[in-house]
């Protein structure tokens, strides 16, 4: 079984834009998404975007005059993050997300993890640490937000597989499997080539089924604020606030 970093170096980053139905795309649903949250425009606060890849909200996010600063362990996408954000001055770190706290220069006004990037820890002790970091990091009065899927009840039967996209020359399809406190995901890529020779590329890494109620019981021992909610495309949406 693959890490997570190396499941998405050699098969999800090279399609990562295309599986989110490209650039413009997604940044039209990133905007959305912080829209939705009621973040509006900065006048420079800092924001921190952890599990940034191409720049789905950190492109969003600087457009809004947030100084950003977007940690993700791929370097593929954070070079696409670069060529999508040119002039925005958006600061892009390869790092581990629980590495944040060392490339931070003043105390975030906004903190993200989204998508399901909190899923991507390898245990609840994890998650746990993260929390504790942001609730560090976090300026007065600053917020925290994170979206993920609920796999604390596994899909059964017909429904562990998932189409993602599919086109002409590309189908992707997932296979979800449960085992213990992960679930592991298969995704399998077939790719039309040179003579209209379809091939096939198969990896899978481990996700956490990760109880929404430990992230809130978390931020709440850290002394945030915290709400659960409804979150973008079927995912969990917690969001935590550090009092002023």
């Amino acid at each position: 079984m693959s890490s997570v970093s190396d499941h998405y170096q050699r098969l999800l980053a090279p399609i990562y834009l295309w599986m989110a139905g490209g650039a413009e795309h997604a940044i039209a649903l990133g905007a959305a998404d912080l829209a939705a949250l009621g973040i509006t425009t900065s006048s420079g606060d800092a924001a921190l975007d952890l599990g940034a890849g191409f720049g789905m909200h950190a492109i969003p996010l600087a457009r809004l005059g947030y100084r950003v600063t977007a940690v993700d362990s791929s370097r593929l996408l954070l070079d696409e993050l670069g060529r999508l954000s040119e002039g925005l001055g958006i600061r892009a770190i390869e790092d581990d997300l629980l590495n944040f706290e060392a490339h931070l220069a003043a105390p975030p006004r906004v903190i993200l993890c989204m998508g399901d990037t909190l899923t991507h820890l390898e245990s609840v002790a994890q998650v746990e640490l993260l929390c504790a970091g942001v609730a560090r990091a976090l300026a007065a009065g600053g917020r925290f937000v994170t979206t993920f899927r609920n796999y604390t009840h596994a899909a059964q039967g017909d429904a562990r597989f998932i189409p993602v996209r599919s086109d002409a020359d590309r189908i992707h399809t997932c296979y979800l499997e449960e085992k213990g406190d992960h679930i592991i995901v298969y995704d399998l890529v077939h790719e039309r080539g040179e003579g209209g020779k379809w091939s096939q590329q198969v990896s899978h890494y481990a996700k956490l089924r990760l109880d929404p109620g430990v992230v809130v019981r978390a931020m709440r021992t850290m002394g945030l604020e915290v709400g659960q909610a409804f979150g973008p495309r079927g995912m969990v949406q917690i969001s935590a606030t550090r009092p002023r």
